[in-house]
């Protein structure tokens, strides 16, 4: 067991990242050595930042604390915290279930285990937003709002997080200058509900304004936006994407369904005609963007002819990037407590692998018409003398990447290179 040292482990997504990056700075601040995502856990304290999304996720980190009491018994490790989604939504249960977790914290009180661990320095508490990155340092997530008002019929994410609240546009603005100072270039843009930002506190949509300021500021080299919401979108965001080039022409917009039966019973607050509106409206306003999407299978109603009308829309619609899950029920949410699930596992994992299957085929040949293109590339690492690189229409652990040979530009460089032959998941480029 290491005196002075704490390992933080993060589940879930980029958004718990953040916060996990957040606790970092507080802790390196009080003169404590802080390790991320140890592959073997040996601090005197252990963070788990756990996630509450959906069950594999929960399962995923009720385990992991599970093995770090085992360790603890050992004597490899000291003292368990927990902090993150799921231990908001189940503080009392987890509680009470594991008392071996030494500290619990909910979603947003985790500065506390800051608080309560003793100075082995004298230090300056850091600003709210300040935080020690955890990503290759010419890449970072950027979180502008936490919460959602929509009350999508599946999703726990309002019960965890509460209702939508937009950071201050002043405050985003300092921190991406003092990233920038440190060497960051890309900018992923996330929230639970991006299509939101500013409405609570200015009681519009700033969306547009803030990517604006932002594309405004040197050093910025891609800005690239994550989870916005179909419904109410906030269309001057396409205006700024077709105007600025360092906003990458790339938007991930969750979509789950385009039956009219499903986007009801989803309460989506959009309907099929609207969708696929939205979707040529954002094509036309911005030639050749990338667009993500998420879609789900097996939501209680889901027929056959529900089925079949996602297929033939995501066969028509081409997404450049798709995942998809199968629905899981989520205690306490509008469809827990009024739908029965009545659609079988089986059923489901059978309609999710025709949708993917769907969507591979699709990929490639999405993927073969890029043979021949020239693209700008950033380089994320090597392996060996492979530059390994993404273009501004992949994002960061989601997306594809480039493997170009002979490359020997820095990592965090941009270079420009011509796509020579194309795979399901990735390219390889040549050097130009």
């Amino acid at each position: 067991m290491k005196k002075g040292h704490v390992d933080i482990i993060s589940m879930g997504c980029s958004k718990n990242l953040i916060d996990s990056e957040r606790l970092i700075r507080r802790l390196t601040a009080k003169g404590y050595t802080v390790s991320h995502n140890p592959e073997h856990p040996e601090g005197e304290y252990v963070m788990v930042n756990t996630c509450g999304f959906i069950n594999d996720a929960k399962e995923e980190s009720i385990n992991m604390l599970l093995e770090l009491i085992s360790l603890k018994e050992e004597g490899t490790i000291g003292s368990i915290a927990a902090m993150g989604c799921l231990t908001g939504r189940y503080f009392n249960d987890l509680r009470a279930e594991i008392p071996e977790v030494d500290r619990m914290y909910g979603k947003f009180d985790w500065e506390k285990f800051a608080d309560e661990l003793p100075d082995l320095k004298e230090n300056e508490r850091p600003r709210t937003w300040e935080r020690e990155l955890t990503t290759p340092p010419h890449s970072t997530y950027l979180k502008i709002s936490e919460g959602c008002n929509r009350m999508c019929a599946f999703c726990a994410i309002p019960l965890i997080t509460g209702r939508h609240k937009s950071r201050q546009e002043d405050e985003i603005i300092e921190e991406v200058k003092e990233l920038v100072a440190k060497g960051v270039k890309e900018f992923n843009v996330i929230a639970q509900d991006l299509s939101s930002y500013g409405l609570d506190l200015y009681g519009e949509h700033r969306l547009a304004q803030l990517i604006d300021k932002m594309a405004d500021i040197p050093g910025v080299e891609w800005i690239r936006l994550h989870y916005a919401y179909p419904a109410d979108f906030p269309m001057e965001i396409l205006d700024v994407m077709a105007r600025r080039p360092n906003v990458c022409k790339y938007l991930d917009i969750a979509l789950q369904h385009i039956s009219d039966n499903q986007l009801s019973l989803m309460k989506r607050h959009i309907n099929k005609a609207e969708t696929i509106e939205l979707i040529n409206s954002i094509r036309n306003k911005v030639p050749g963007i990338c667009l993500r999407t998420t879609l789900m299978v097996g939501f209680p109603g889901e027929t056959d002819e529900d089925f079949e009308e996602l297929l033939e829309f995501v066969a028509s619609q081409k997404f450049d990037r798709m995942g998809a899950f199968a629905y899981s029920e989520e205690d306490d949410t509008y469809a827990a407590r009024h739908y029965e699930d009545n659609v079988p596992d089986e059923m489901k994992q059978e309609r999710l692998d025709k949708l993917m299957e769907l969507q591979q085929e699709i990929s490639e040949e999405n993927n073969a018409r890029q043979v021949g293109k020239h693209v700008r590339l950033l380089v994320d690492e090597y392996e060996g003398d492979t530059a390994i690189c993404r273009s501004e229409q992949d994002s960061p652990e989601v997306d594809l990447t480039y493997r170009v040979e002979g490359c020997n530009a820095p990592i965090g460089e941009f270079i420009e290179a011509e796509v020579t032959e194309a795979f399901p998941f990735d390219f390889t480029a040549r050097l130009l």
